[in-house]
């Protein structure tokens, strides 16, 4: 499937029931199987009132890859203004997930793309994004799209 039938744009609140399965689908996928801690359930249960105030708010970005009036992918993301510690405005992207049928079709750099676009138009001095240790395609991907390793989080189970 060519990437061209699968459209990427900026979510509306009719998206927010297909965010809710993306996003319910990213955490079965990725973040339950790589992170005990995380709450697979967090999109049923708040992923409709979250999405909806993301919507409404200017720092955040919430991106749909839609085929067939169906969502199948999106990508969220969020600037942080300057601070005395940071003072520049940076951007992070949050989530992103692309269904399996539709990987490899350049929908995942579509997404990537329209949110870098949107981090340059913010007038962002950089953007950052988070991916697993061992989720190494994810990584790989990033890295495609311009991303460098930058800090490396440890953790600890006591």
């Amino acid at each position: 499937m060519g990437d061209r039938e699968v459209t990427v744009r900026r979510a509306r609140v009719e998206d927010i029931p297909g965010l809710v399965v993306s996003s319910s689908r990213l955490f079965a996928e990725d973040g339950g199987p790589r992170d005990p801690g995380i709450n697979v359930d967090w999109p049923r249960e708040y992923g409709a009132e979250a999405f909806a105030s993301a919507l409404e708010k200017p720092a955040r970005l919430l991106l749909v890859a839609v085929h067939d009036g169906e969502v199948v992918g999106h990508l969220s993301g969020s600037l942080t203004e300057p601070s005395a510690m940071r003072p520049v405005r940076s951007a992070t992207l949050m989530a992103m997930y692309v269904w399996p049928r539709h990987r490899g079709s350049g929908v995942g750099a579509r997404l990537v793309r329209a949110f870098l676009a949107w981090v340059r138009e913010q007038g962002a001095e950089q953007a950052e994004v988070t991916a697993h240790s061992d989720n190494l395609d994810g990584i790989r991907f990033y890295e495609r799209e311009g991303f460098r390793p930058h800090s490396l989080t440890l953790r600890l189970t006591p």
